[in-house]
């Protein structure tokens, strides 16, 4: 078992360093493109290919490792206080990846100029605006993983999560998802390459990852959390949210994406 304090203390600083250090390089490269950081020559197939092939290890190792299944099988050798840091390096280590040997296309979709960019950049950072107010909106949000731990550390309990529908959730379901959608759609210079990109993105976004995340809070809040789907949709914000009064018996327990 993981349980000296230097190797908490060191797990704690990799998820944050590593965590950190991934989601800025992941926001350039949403910004501007790809960052061609390891430029490997090759032609149109090769490139599409290891880049569909870095979304892929990217999808599987977020959608693999995020699961309860694997948590507890994890537990079983390392203790549970630690399953989130490791899952936020792991994230880290593949969004990297991604970053890093990300190939560019020469083929280039579209590619605006001057005043038509603004439109783009002002969606990113609208979107960025609306994906911290969600961050706010859930309080007890532990990306990184390492909120456990320090209450290890301290030896004090955490408390209970809670079932959060404030801010943007009384809208969407899913407005951290929803926001990252509009941020990977919002670069103006779309390339062949970034076109894949954001298809794959987009889809593994509403097929995995929100059904994914549906079944295991359902599982989770029951009842609760089916009310909450009665009556709020789950990405697209098409009818005005329910009123607190409606929604008070869905304030309990914890936050969805």
């Amino acid at each position: 078992m993981l349980e000296s304090l230097s190797a908490a203390r060191t797990v704690m600083v990799l998820a944050g360093v590593l965590g950190r250090l991934s989601l800025l390089a992941f926001m350039v490269f949403l910004f501007i493109g790809s960052l061609n950081v390891v430029d490997l020559g090759l032609d149109t197939a090769g490139t599409l290919s290891l880049d569909a092939g870095l979304c892929l290890l990217f999808f599987i190792q977020h959608s693999v490792m995020v699961r309860k299944s694997f948590r507890r099988r994890l537990a079983e050798f390392i203790s549970e206080v630690y399953g989130g840091a490791i899952y936020a390096i792991c994230s880290s280590l593949a969004l990297l990846a991604v970053v890093i040997f990300w190939q560019r296309s020469a083929w280039s979709l579209i590619g605006p100029h001057g005043v038509y960019r603004m439109p783009f950049h002002a969606v990113f950072l609208l979107s960025l605006v609306g994906f911290a107010w969600g961050v706010k909106s859930l309080k007890s949000f532990d990306p990184f993983g390492i909120r456990l731990i320090r209450h290890r550390l301290r030896g004090t309990e955490p408390k209970p999560d809670r079932f959060i529908v404030a801010g943007p959730y009384r809208w969407v379901r899913h407005p951290l998802y929803l926001f990252v959608i509009l941020i990977i759609w919002a670069c103006p210079d779309l390339t062949l390459d970034k076109l894949l990109f954001n298809l794959l993105w987009t889809t593994w976004i509403v097929t995995v990852g929100t059904i994914m995340e549906e079944r295991d809070l359902v599982a989770e809040f029951g009842n609760t959390y089916r009310e909450y789907q009665r009556k709020v949709p789950m990405l697209i914000p098409f009818r005005l949210p329910p009123s607190i009064q409606d929604l008070a018996g869905s304030d309990q327990d914890s936050g969805s994406r």
